[in-house]
């Protein structure tokens, strides 16, 4: 065998095995429909999950923002009665699924006129206003709240219990002994001010 025979020879045994075919022709490089199919399946994968989260991120928001809102809303009227002679008043209606504060101006606390109103909202889906119930013992999931702010404090304080879109409970908290609004995770229990008799010195 010539040395131009052994040459080609050991060209042929050198190549890679995976760039041989019969008939001694390369493969191509290029991807198969199979392979793409892959990429694309895996790429639309990793667009979905991102956005499945931030929905879930956003319902958790909105539950949040409305919570929020209302006790600010709450913490306004306790502020703001405490530095002046004037009485505010929320006022949370259930079966509207709806709240108002007012600052009172008539006699009739039943009456509520267009110029009293400083605030007003909406609850949604995602937050359900499930039932109050005061620290006096007063409850109602049927009829409209009333919590009343003046110089010396709360007329009542008491729990607005609401409900997020997976149906968990949270409660506002208004403690009327120390004026303090809170949002707490679950069914927070209301404490009851203590009549003069119960008190030991």
């Amino acid at each position: 065998m010539g040395r131009k025979a052994a040459k080609a020879t050991m060209r042929t045994c050198t190549a890679p095995i995976s760039d041989r075919r019969p008939g001694g022709s390369r493969r191509g490089r290029g991807f198969t429909l199979a392979e793409t199919m892959v990429v694309v399946a895996l790429i639309g994968l990793l667009l979905v999950m991102p956005s499945l989260n931030l929905v879930h991120m956003v319902a958790g928001k909105t539950f949040e923002a409305r919570t929020r809102k209302l006790v600010s809303l709450l913490e306004m009227a306790a502020e703001a009665a405490s530095q002046s002679d004037r009485r505010y008043e929320v006022i949370i209606d259930i079966p509207e699924q709806s709240y108002l504060l007012r600052q009172i101006t008539t006699p009739d606390l039943s009456q509520v006129l267009e110029e009293e109103i400083i605030a007003k909202g909406r609850f949604g889906d995602d937050c359900i206003v499930s039932y109050v119930e005061f620290d006096d013992g007063d409850f109602t999931n049927d009829s409209r709240a009333k919590f009343r702010a003046g110089r010396a404090g709360w007329q009542y304080g008491g729990k607005i219990v609401l409900l997020d879109k997976d149906e968990r409970p949270w409660s506002i908290v208004i403690n009327r002994i120390s004026r303090v609004v809170a949002l707490v995770e679950g069914d927070a229990i209301v404490l009851t001010p203590k009549q003069a008799q119960e008190v030991i010195f």
